[in-house]
């Protein structure tokens, strides 16, 4: 049986940064859920289905192939035999993926995938409703937050370095149109779990944070 960790959280969080660090230190296979939705959306925009196009979107799910492989240490997103790590990435994909990833369709078809890579080896999976829906009964459940300003701050930053040209309010306006769709949604909607514990990075280092839920794992590894 593997061991799972569940992360969930917002957008901008840090969940990416932190869940690659753990899984390199505790040996975790490293799982981004909110990616492989990314590849959904790249797909959708460059067929254009859009998202209420259901019968489309059903042609596209049927022909689509998603892989998770790793370069340099890195994880790789494959999307029908092409990398598209950072393709997926983009300003116009961070703008739908919540509306394709709210289509029940499209959680039908990647839910049970994410469920085989994660039962194949010792994970750490990293999305928004890990912990209530893919794996509720992971070992370990984090609720990773932080406030929406700050989780704007380090999103600008991070588009800054990738060369991405987008305002500070433009990030932070896209954010809580994301959160309002995620969290209003009828399928899988973006909740905290009850039993998932919280720890808010508002004010914390990616150290910090780090050295918290790795005792927090390592305490549950180690019952």
């Amino acid at each position: 049986m593997s061991f799972i960790v569940a992360i969930d959280g917002p957008a901008g969080c840090g969940k990416g940064t932190i869940t690659k660090i753990l899984a390199s230190k505790l040996n975790l296979v490293n799982i981004d859920t909110g990616a492989m939705y990314r590849c959904v959306a790249l797909e959708a925009l460059r067929k254009n289905v859009l998202e209420s196009d259901i019968e489309g979107l059903k042609k596209l799910l049927e022909s689509i192939d998603i892989k998770i492989a790793e370069k340099d240490n890195k994880p790789q997103y494959i999307l029908n035999e092409e990398d598209v790590t950072e393709a997926i990435r983009s300003p116009e994909v961070d703008s739908v993926v919540a509306k394709y990833a709210a289509v029940k369709i499209v959680r039908d078809k990647l839910t049970p995938m994410q469920r085989k890579i994660g039962n194949e080896k010792d994970s750490i999976m990293e999305g928004r409703d890990i912990g209530t829906v893919v794996f509720p009964n992971a070992d370990v459940k984090i609720f990773l937050d932080c406030s929406l300003e700050e989780r704007a701050r380090r999103r600008y930053k991070q588009n800054l370095e990738k060369g991405i040209n987008e305002s500070y309010e433009e990030v932070l306006d896209g954010m809580i149109k994301r959160h309002k769709l995620e969290t209003e949604r009828e399928i899988a909607p973006f909740v905290k779990a009850e039993d998932s514990i919280l720890v808010d990075s508002t004010h914390m280092s990616i150290e910090e944070v780090v050295n918290e839920i790795e005792k927090i794992i390592r305490r549950k590894r180690n019952d």
